[in-house]
């Protein structure tokens, strides 16, 4: 019973994080929409409640890399995969990391969560050599400067919105069906 119980609490977490990257496919088409993604929250998410923390990193970042190879495909009508890129996957990877540091679900920890996310990006998605460019302070500076608005900003806003989403549409859902709980919160 306990095993049918885990798979119907992965499946409904799948389909979550799968319903939540489908939405980035949209967002790709508005330029204005830059970084307001559901990426962010969806490590995040993925971190905090797959109990098994090989899927808490496998299911966001398969999902990641399955859009980007659609996103890709949109644009340039091929699948490409960047030298950024694997810096992005890695910044994702800490974000599944610091979601699984978020032990009890509250707005005050996922809002924390989400702004150590945001900064772990933000800090290692404009080091200089990630795009090519000469590895001087002054180069880092002005990355860092550019990335505050409006692609950071974005990130920020968009963790907050679909974090809420995800973290408070799941909470709702354990709340109403027991089945969804992990096993040690049905233990209590």
């Amino acid at each position: 019973m306990l095993n049918q119980n885990k798979n119907i609490r992965n499946i409904v977490l799948v389909t979550m994080v799968l319903a939540a990257i489908a939405i980035r496919l949209v967002n790709t088409q508005f330029p204005a929409l830059s970084n307001f993604t559901p990426v962010g929250a969806v490590a995040l998410f993925g971190g905090a409640y797959f109990t098994d923390k090989w899927k808490a990193y496998v299911v966001p970042l398969l999902a990641l890399f399955i859009s980007d190879m659609m996103i890709n495909y949109l644009y340039a009508g091929k699948f490409t995969f960047y030298n950024s890129s694997l810096f992005m996957y890695a910044c994702f990877m800490l974000m599944v990391w610091v979601g699984t540091l978020i032990k009890k679900v509250t707005a005050l920890n996922v809002i924390a969560a989400s702004i150590v996310s945001v900064m772990i990006h933000w800090l290692v998605m404009d080091l200089p050599f990630v795009y090519g460019m000469p590895n001087t302070w002054a180069n880092y500076g002005t990355l860092l400067v550019r990335a505050i608005y409006p692609f950071e900003t974005n990130m920020l806003i968009g963790d907050a919105i679909y974090g809420a989403i995800l973290f408070g549409g799941f909470e709702l859902a354990k709340s109403k069906y027991t089945i969804l709980r992990a096993e040690r919160q049905l233990a209590l």
